[in-house]
């Protein structure tokens, strides 16, 4: 359950980073970002800063749910 949880905010904190340096020119680096389009929409992503956003949310709420 809470790695379904640490999707979303996965999910705001790429969306956030990726729009902010993608929108300066920037291309990450190690985070390889690159634009993506959904329905004429474009949008800056990455699936390392994703993957890593979100494994930092799960662990976060694995460590603080109650059992």
């Amino acid at each position: 359950m809470a790695f379904i949880k640490a999707l979303f905010p996965g999910f705001i904190l790429t969306w956030l980073v990726a729009g902010v340096l993608g929108s300066q020119g920037v291309r990450g680096g190690i985070l390889q970002l690159h634009e993506a389009t959904i329905d004429t929409h474009p949008f800056f992503w990455s699936w390392p800063l994703f993957l890593l956003g979100t494994g930092l949310a799960w662990a976060m709420f694995a460590l603080t749910s109650e059992r």
